[in-house]
């Protein structure tokens, strides 16, 4: 079993409002995201689209990036999704299939 984790950052569309998290299960974070599961932020902003995420393989790490990327600047943020991701694909439904589910509708 896997024991690091995993940072990501969510969109509500291209350049729009960022939210940047961690968890152990992206997909499952993900979903709850999507279906409005978490009160709060996301909810609030309809932040749903996952633009960005990476591996680490100690929790330890992902807390340390996760804090490092939340405080960095907006066009930091921004640079670091436009590079994994340059057209702010919503990422969910290709991790589903990498990971040998059914992608959404």
């Amino acid at each position: 079993m896997k024991s690091g984790g995993w940072v990501y950052i969510l969109s509500n569309k291209k350049m729009g409002t960022l939210y940047v998290g961690s968890t152990t299960d992206l997909i499952g974070r993900t979903w709850q995201h999507k279906h409005h599961e978490i009160p709060g932020f996301t909810t609030k902003y309809n932040i749903d689209k996952l633009v960005y995420y990476e591996w680490h393989d100690s929790l330890r790490n992902m807390v340390t990036r996760e804090r490092q990327i939340k405080e960095w600047r907006r066009p930091w943020k921004l640079r670091l999704i436009i590079d994994f991701n340059p057209d702010w694909c919503d990422l969910y439904n290709d991790l589903l299939i990498q990971s040998g589910y059914t992608p959404e509708n």
